[in-house]
């Protein structure tokens, strides 16, 4: 659509740029008379007036950005233009990296940085391939006796297992595992909180309360020397940092270990079981990544890997990112003015038919074919680009990838029900219960 053929009522400052397409407050009031989800709202509003679009939720535009370029100028090009001003999670996460800004934020950043490199990974190869395994000899068990599990329970099982062995150098216990379940209770009721700081507190004081007994203890442990069998972990880095780092207070320390439990264990669960979910309606996916290449394989772990990204295409881990403009700017030929509140999308970006055909359809070919997928690093970004893009997006990769390596040659699932929709807070996922049996193993 052109671009000039339905501008709204934005101000701008003449001569640098148009104004940018502005919704108009007819779809917003039908959106909201309605009750639907925001992405409801987003997915109109760039169907109707494209990649760089306003409306108005309040009394000041929001612009929605799902044009690649755009997104690249915003998340990469610019990022002291278009900053984060608050992080919906900071309830659970408070001041770690996450939610940080500013001078505290590259402080935090930098000391986390070395840990998610590719040396830093091969510190945490072994943890993430014995919780692979753990639950590979749970998953038997089930197939062995034909026991119900919840897919999404299972998958935040390993993932919690995985980033606590990295955390602390122990696996995850029984009494460990129940108390954490605090992290997942607040991270869902987030979206549905009061305004109110103090309110929103009162809500979720009693699983903030078991989530930072679980930090205490474990930091108390760590600094008292108690290393668990697989050695030292990151908690032990960040208890070493507050050696020579007044800032790096008990509080830090518990914000930044609740910042790694968090977004080392909530994204890849998720992504994990909406993958199962998607094999369940294409089980071909499957059968051709096994078929790929020898157990251990290079070309097999690429395939696996592709099960994962196109996954990611669908569900992002970050589905959408908010950003808040500091000073007047020119964003691909629109003008954006200082105070005004960016959403980039990932979400909807990933399912633009014009930058990926098709776009419903699972297909993990987008990701080995050479032409498979758009060369704009601005078309795929399930962890964000930029500065502030994900620090565990390898940690993520390589957990999901050497899980499906140890499931998907012997199991197969069968849901009994699978969730009609999805609920969009943190992340996007399953708006419900994923119950499922195994087959048993093959010999």
């Amino acid at each position: 659509m052109d671009p000039e053929a339905s501008l709204g009522s934005l101000s701008y400052v003449p001569g640098t740029g148009r104004p940018v397409p502005e919704a108009e407050l007819g779809l917003v009031q039908r959106w909201r008379s309605g009750g639907g989800e925001l992405v409801e709202l987003l997915s109109q509003v760039r169907e109707r007036f494209g990649g760089i679009a306003a409306f108005r939720l309040g009394p000041a535009p929001t612009v929605l950005v799902t044009d690649p370029q755009a997104v690249q100028h915003v998340l990469a090009r610019h990022p002291e233009r278009y900053v984060k001003r608050s992080h919906r999670a900071r309830l659970l996460i408070g001041d770690g990296v996450l939610a940080a800004t500013g001078a505290a934020w590259k402080r935090q950043r930098r000391l986390l940085q070395s840990q998610f490199t590719g040396t830093g990974m091969r510190r945490y190869e072994r943890r993430i391939t014995e919780a692979a395994g753990t639950t590979a000899g749970r998953w038997g068990g089930y197939a062995s006796t034909g026991q119900t599990l919840d897919v999404g329970r299972e998958m935040r099982r390993f993932a919690l297992d995985a980033i606590w062995r990295s955390l602390t150098g122990h696996p995850l216990d029984d009494g460990t595992e129940r108390e954490l379940a605090a992290v997942a209770a607040v991270a869902a009721a987030l979206p549905t909180l009061p305004a109110d700081v103090t309110d929103a507190q009162d809500a979720v004081a009693a699983d903030l309360a078991r989530i930072d007994a679980v930090a205490r203890h474990a930091i108390e442990a760590a600094r008292g020397g108690v290393l668990g069998p697989d050695g030292p972990g990151l908690l032990h880095v960040l208890i070493d940092a507050a050696n020579e780092r007044p800032e790096y207070t008990d509080r830090l320390i518990r914000d930044e270990l609740v910042t790694l439990l968090v977004a080392g264990h909530e994204t890849t669960a998720t992504t994990l079981t909406w993958l199962y979910l998607l094999l369940d309606q294409y089980p071909g996916a499957r059968e051709k990544a096994l078929a790929a290449g020898d157990e251990g394989s290079a070309q097999r772990r690429r395939a696996i890997q592709a099960l994962v990204h196109e996954t990611l295409r669908l569900y992002p881990s970050a589905w959408i990112l908010p950003r808040h403009a500091t000073e007047d700017d020119v964003l691909a030929g629109y003008t954006v003015e200082a105070g005004t509140d960016i959403l980039i999308c990932p979400y909807l970006t990933h399912r633009d038919p014009e930058l990926w055909p098709d776009p419903e359809h699972f297909d993990p070919r987008r990701f080995i074919a050479p032409d498979g997928r758009p060369a704009h690093t601005g078309a795929y970004f399930p962890f964000g680009i930029g500065p502030r893009a994900c620090l565990g997006l390898q940690f993520a990769l390589r957990e999901s990838t050497v899980l499906l390596e140890h499931l998907l040659p012997v199991h197969t699932l069968a849901f009994s029900s699978t969730p009609r929709k999805a609920a969009y807070g943190i992340t996007v996922r399953p708006d419900g219960p994923t119950p499922a049996t195994l087959e048993p193993p093959r010999t």
